[in-house]
């Protein structure tokens, strides 16, 4: 086995606490119903051949990445992850909460997502969340959960039923992504409101993830696919 970045004493990767990653069980399913009955679907899927979305299975470092990329670039993310992980290196709650805010703030995080950070290390740790029911929970109600967090808002919540959950009927209308992709492919580039989104959405359900993960893909192609907790085009987060 070759060994990690941390054996060899370097950072470790923004991906390495990704944990198990996954595929989601429908996606073949859902490909095939989308083209059946979506003339845009038909032209598209084909397109991006064996692509789908993968998803990541630990709920805290889902949401605990998510945060610290709120409102700055992906590159800027990525370097305040890494000094995370290594003063957190398992990124658990507790570990987050020993190390409190002073050394997440030497991370290069700003006291607003510091205090953010810790209050989702206090809401797994103290169980005010109910992370190991939220596979039996449906959206609405596991939403209802995380927008009590500090700094999660609907739109981080919709990502973490996508890309953690791997929840097959989410449509994430606060997604600016979304939007541009139905305006790009259904209306010519004309604007778009969430109306418009709701009626274009209705024939794909209850597939709606996997026809906006299409339409991701549409407006950045050479995106990878397997990544990320946020969406081509989508907001950095909702800050509260």
């Amino acid at each position: 086995m070759m060994p990690t970045s941390r054996e060899n004493g370097e950072a470790p990767k923004v991906t390495e606490l990704a944990q198990v990653i996954q595929v989601p069980h429908y996606w073949e399913e859902a490909k095939i119903e989308l083209m059946k009955r979506d003339r845009i679907m038909k032209k598209l899927i084909p397109q991006f051949g064996d692509l789908h979305l993968v998803g990541h299975s630990d709920p805290f470092t889902t949401l605990a990445r998510s945060l610290v990329g709120q409102q700055i670039t992906p590159k800027a993310a990525d370097a305040a992850w890494k000094k995370l992980l290594l003063a957190c290196p398992k990124c658990t709650p507790s570990q987050v909460l020993k190390a409190g805010a002073e050394q997440l703030s030497a991370c290069g995080l700003s006291k607003r997502k510091t205090e953010y950070i810790l209050d989702l290390a206090d809401h797994f740790k103290a169980k005010r969340v109910h992370a190991s029911q939220w596979d039996q929970m449906d959206d609405e109600a596991v939403i209802a959960e995380l927008v009590q967090i500090r700094g999660i808002g609907r739109w981080t919540a919709e990502m973490f039923l996508i890309f953690n959950l791997l929840r097959p009927n989410v449509l994430p209308l606060d997604d600016p992504g979304l939007i541009q992709g139905i305006s790009v492919n259904y209306f010519s580039g004309e604007p778009v409101s969430r109306s418009d989104a709701r009626e274009v959405s209705a024939n794909w359900e209850p597939w709606r993830t996997v026809a906006t993960w299409y339409l991701w893909r549409s407006l950045d192609p050479a995106a990878a696919p397997a990544a990320s907790d946020a969406a081509p085009g989508a907001p950095a987060g909702t800050v509260k």
